[in-house]
């Protein structure tokens, strides 16, 4: 069936998947959609008014990525890099992706994180187009007409990808910026799992900014005042997902890098109601269960039988638990049995029932005073995660604190002392962040620690053996969740998706030899995801929540990652 055409749109595609092109010109070669510089066909030059405009040569899009990434090797620093592919996406955006997929294990950390944090600050200092649709809580009665104006130009809307801005990555509230997060996410759906990129929107939620240094430069480009809460914010986020709704009903809503307090209500509120997640709550959890699982079946333990030390229980933090205490009941627990199971540390030190600071979503991890009663401690204060390894034993130790250096020395060789291969997880990012780096935790632990890093580290040489460190990254998850989620048009996303997604990814990774990592390389991220995808949509089927059942899974996932090769187009 043709899509409709907007009044600003120059192209539709028909039922053949072909472009349909209304432009003429030089409009052809601004639309980056469909624009394919130089290999364009000298054919498609006369019909689309294109001769004298370009070059006489007519190059395949491998010439041209060649070419492309012989100027990217040669841009000096990363930041340089994200502006060239930047640039390079907003003129071709097909050639964009085929090189970002030749080349995905060097560019994602350019593309997305860490390099993207960077972008994020610069956002104002270095704008060149907008890329997304931007909201102001300023002007909400502005909503509906926004959105429908950023769907003018799609092909349809499958995903809308959303940020306030408030806790970007690890470096906090960046205001408008925050746009960039959204548009790297998008980047990752689209090399990692095809969804095609005429499909997506990018949306900036600015409620304001606490960040004074964006209050005090003169080309800040976002709202300029303190940041939104309360009521006015609800309604403001309400009055989004339900236009969103009303708009593009089987769209799937992610929700990035939202303060913990928000992250957690909107989550609450509406997984219930639309089909929507939160990649830093249950992305995250999902990629770290998947590490567990792994880890587990080299050492054959039961996940029920686990003791986990969680330091950094923000939203994070404790959406890992709330997943893995998910995982312990299926595995045969009942859910206090399993809450019992996790020692999380927070800035106050070990969670106990009466501490004044404690919120909603920590509660079910809390203990109680006579949990810790005749512990050695430190000190009569706050009770310390090293109180914690020392007294409970745990047999995972996960870091989500942003705390550089936290797991010492002597609380490793504390875990390794009690726990023949501990699970040890310091995933804050970016690597300056880490709560230990691997070149340390390897020869601290003998040799026995089972890692996975937040941030991508090098392979650590001990005693002769070579120790590949797997990173638990959230794009080797919500690529295939979200393409798995499209294929059946899931009315919601579900825990045990996430679950299906964490055995799919422990699947794929191989860890029988010593030194091998505990998740696969994302090298391999194309497979990976499209088997997230089958797992997740086999689940959404077996929970009735899916509304539509293709009879081959499998051809159906594979037939929906949209590839970036250049598209037949018919002049209109």
């Amino acid at each position: 069936m043709a899509i409709a055409r907007g009044p600003t749109r120059p192209y539709a595609v028909n039922a053949n998947g072909e472009f349909e092109v209304a432009a003429r010109g030089v409009d052809v070669l601004h639309s980056p959609r469909i624009n394919k510089g130089t290999a364009f066909t000298l054919a498609e030059r006369q019909a689309l008014g294109l001769i004298g405009l370009l070059p006489p040569a007519v190059l395949t899009i491998d010439q041209q990525a060649e070419r492309a990434y012989e100027l990217y090797s040669a841009v000096p620093n990363d930041l340089a890099k994200y502006s060239f592919l930047t640039a390079l996406q907003d003129r071709n955006e097909t050639l964009f992706f085929h090189l970002l997929e030749e080349h995905l294990v060097e560019m994602l950390p350019v593309v997305y994180t860490p390099t993207v944090g960077t972008a994020i600050q610069q956002y104002s200092r270095q704008y060149r187009r907008p890329r997304g649709v931007f909201l102001s809580i300023e002007h909400p009665e502005h909503v509906e007409e926004s959105l429908r104006n950023a769907a003018a130009v799609n092909d349809g809307v499958d995903l809308l990808v959303a940020t306030d801005a408030e806790a970007i990555l690890g470096i906090g509230d960046w205001g408008v910026g925050g746009i960039d997060i959204c548009n790297g996410k998008l980047a990752v759906y689209t090399a990692a799992a095809g969804i095609d990129p005429g499909r997506v929107i990018p949306v900036m939620l600015d409620v304001g900014t606490d960040n004074e240094s964006l209050h005090a430069d003169p080309l800040y480009l976002g709202y300029r005042n303190k940041r939104v809460r309360g009521a006015l914010y609800q309604a403001f986020v309400d009055r989004y997902i339900q236009t969103a709704r009303r708009l593009f009903p089987d769209a799937l809503l992610h929700w990035e890098d939202f303060g913990a307090a928000n992250a957690r209500w909107i989550l609450q509120e509406y997984r219930s109601q639309i089909c929507t997640f939160n990649d830093d709550i249950q992305g995250t959890a999902g990629i770290v269960l998947s590490a567990i699982l792994t880890a587990l079946r080299v050492t054959g333990a039961r996940l029920r039988d686990q003791r986990i030390a969680i330091f950094g229980a923000g939203t994070a933090g404790c959406g890992i638990a709330d997943l893995i205490c998910g995982a312990m009941v299926s595995d045969g627990l009942s859910a206090s049995e399993a809450q019992e199971r996790f020692w999380p540390v927070d800035r106050d030190g070990l969670l106990i029932d009466g501490m004044p600071t404690l919120r909603d979503f920590q509660r079910p991890y809390v203990r109680k005073p006579g949990d810790v009663a005749g512990w050695q401690r430190e000190n009569d204060g706050k009770i310390t995660l090293a109180d914690v390894v020392r007294n409970a034993h745990p047999t995972i130790l996960i870091g989500t604190s942003g705390q550089t250096g936290a797991f010492t020395e002597a609380i490793v060789r504390e875990i390794a002392r009690g726990t023949a291969r501990p699970i040890i997880l310091p995933l804050s990012n970016p690597t300056a962040l880490a709560e230990a780096v691997p070149a340390d935790v390897i020869p601290w632990s003998d040799g026995r620690a089972l890692m996975a890093t937040g941030s991508p580290f090098p392979p650590v040489i001990y005693n002769g053996i070579a120790y590949t460190i797997g990173q638990a990254n959230n794009a080797l998850i919500f690529p295939g969740l979200g393409l798995g989620t499209i294929v059946t048009r899931s009315r919601l996303i579900s825990d045990f998706m996430f679950g299906a997604a964490a055995n799919a990814i422990c699947a794929m990774a191989d860890a029988s030899t010593l030194g091998d990592a505990i998740l696969p390389a994302v090298s391999n991220i194309r497979e990976i995801s499209a088997r997230v995808a089958i797992a997740v949509a086999e689940q959404a089927i077996r929970e009735g929540i899916a509304r539509e059942q293709p009879p081959n899974l499998e051809a159906a996932v594979r037939e929906a990652m949209w590839e970036p090769h250049y598209r037949p187009i018919r002049p209109t």
